[in-house]
């Protein structure tokens, strides 16, 4: 049997977070680490206004598409470009022109597939997942 923290949550119900080792209490409910995971949750939510805020700032959409992953490489590159010149600089440079080749590649096929989608019509099952 799975042991859990004995700590209350906020909304009233009993923690599902496994407690620290000999204890009864997880990290989050130990009265030992009331400081530190009070520090912890400041920290935290700091963590989450700032990705937001760069995420506004910077226009992303995540990583779950073509267009997405090309405006994260379109910042780094644009980053890299902006050191100061050096083999590092270099190294950074030709990783980023990998990375856009490849994901041109990718963009590529993803056409591709959906032409012959869109020719086959009915024909094709689509499936959730691709082999």
């Amino acid at each position: 049997m799975d042991r859990t923290c004995a700590g209350i949550a906020e909304g009233g119900a009993r923690c599902r977070q496994a407690p620290m080792r000999g204890e009864e209490f997880c990290f989050w409910h130990h009265p030992d680490y009331k400081e530190e995971a009070a520090q912890a949750r400041k920290v935290g939510g700091q963590r989450r206004r700032r990705e937001r805020a760069i995420e506004g700032a910077y226009e992303l959409e995540g990583l779950d598409s073509v267009a997405g992953i090309r405006r994260y490489l379109e910042i780094a590159m644009a980053d890299a470009l902006n050191l100061e010149n050096s083999v590092q600089r270099v190294r950074a440079v030709i990783a980023g022109v990998m990375a856009a080749t490849k994901l041109l590649e990718v963009g590529e096929h993803e056409d591709r597939i959906a032409a012959i989608e869109a020719a086959l019509g009915p024909r094709v099952v689509k499936s959730e997942r691709r082999r």
